[in-house]
Formats: structure tokens, sequence, C-alpha cells
């Protein structure tokens, strides 16, 4: 199988999810840091910010998961389905106030979709040649 070089529809909302999706995680430690600072309206912001990263998340696998079957290629799908794991306990860590577990796990999502976002945009999934 060859692949053309041409990035499909499906790569294109592929790159353009990711990006949505580090835009939205890139504000929760602005919120925290809002919250820490004295201002409580900080932590609402921040559980906002929290729905909101996880629906992009489960945007992003929907999508990974189409870029999957129309171009075949896993490692996008795989990798989103990766960080969704771990943004819901992240979630969850948060809400039970297990901070020990949320700080570094915070640092480590935001990192990883970082990684993933920019192997999207330099290596995007191709039209294969069957």
């Amino acid at each position: 199988m060859e692949t053309t070089g041409k990035t499909p529809p499906a790569g294109w909302a592929l790159r353009a999810v990711t990006a949505a999706h580090v835009v939205a995680i890139a504000g929760q430690p602005v919120f925290a840091g809002v919250y820490l600072s004295g201002d409580y309206d900080g932590l609402r912001l921040h559980l906002a910010g929290a729905d909101v990263v996880s629906s992009i998340a489960v945007l992003q696998l929907v999508v990974a998961g189409v870029g999957w079957v129309r171009l075949r290629s896993a490692w996008p799908f795989l990798g989103t389905l990766a960080l969704v794991a771990a943004e819901t306990v992240q979630y969850f860590a948060g809400l039970d106030g297990a901070l020990w577990l949320h700080l570094p796990l915070g640092v480590l999502t935001i990192v990883a979709l970082v990684v993933l976002t920019i192997a999207v945009w330099r290596r995007p999934p191709a039209v294969v040649d069957a």
C-alpha cells in the first residue's frame, strides 16, 4: 500500500479537533491558578473547562475512529484512547479532591495531548491507495 501524501478531510478534521482540544486544555491550569490565588469563581471555571475538555476528547475519539476506518491509520485513535482514559481519571480525581493524582496527571495529560497534536499536524494520516 502506498500513500498519496494528500491530507483527506478526515485528516483535516483530526487536525482541527486536536487543535481545539489543546486550546481548551490550556485554560485549565489558568482557571486552577485563579482559584488557588483566592478567587473562588476560578473553581467553577475550572469545572466548566473540564466539561468542555472532556467533551472535545470524546469528539476527538470519534473523529480518530473514523480516521482509522477511512484512512487505515490506527495510531491517532490509540493515542486518543489513552488520552481519554487519562482525562477521565483526571476528571474524577479532581472531583474527589485527590490533588496528589490530579495535579501530576494534569501536567502529563497536557504534555501528551500537545505531543499527539504535533504528531497529527506533522504526520497526518494520508489517503492509502489500495
